[in-house]
């Protein structure tokens, strides 16, 4: 205790004057969320580009090739991995969804009208990133418009490049 009572960072801190590391290191982090599919190919060019200022990225992700399913996305570094994680619960029968509370709770705090619990939603963490850019890249992997309105069954006829999604 008389050790760390010395630190220079546990004075600082308790004086007020200690700069926390992500402002000293330029360490930030923010959500991107969306509630349309990304274009298969579209998002998977940017998956395949560097994402600068970015050192770690987690969440889940929405095709519309595989509108009923979930992806999972975990990068650190320049090691990326994605793959299906499982349905998304508007494209699973109510008599299968969780019985307890808590649980459809969860589900409907993330429900939307119109495409359920189907979601980009992905936390990016780095340093000196550009959020704007970065928030710009990912909304180009977004239906536009006019691919919103072909809809899911023509979605579906669409390539596929990410390895897994049989």
């Amino acid at each position: 205790f008389e050790e760390a009572s010395r630190a220079p960072g546990w004075l600082q801190q308790l004086r007020g004057t200690h700069q926390p590391e992500t402002e000293a290191y330029g360490v930030a982090s923010f959500v991107y969320r969306a509630r349309r599919p990304f274009h298969p190919r579209r998002f998977f060019g940017l998956v395949q580009s560097e994402w600068p200022g970015v050192v770690r990225s987690k969440g889940f992700f929405w095709l519309a090739s595989h509108p009923a399913l979930a992806g999972s996305w975990s990068q650190a570094g320049a090691v990326a991995r994605h793959g299906p994680a499982g349905h998304w619960w508007a494209t699973v029968e109510a008599k299968r969804w969780p019985r307890d509370p808590e649980s459809v709770e969860r589900i409907l705090d993330k429900w939307v009208d119109g495409v359920g619990d189907a979601r980009q939603e992905l936390v990016l963490i780095g340093m000196g990133m550009d959020e704007q850019a970065l928030r710009a890249r990912l909304d180009e992997c977004l239906l536009t418009d006019a691919e919103m309105a072909m809809g899911p069954q023509a979605w579906t006829q669409w390539d596929n490049p990410f390895p897994g999604w049989n």
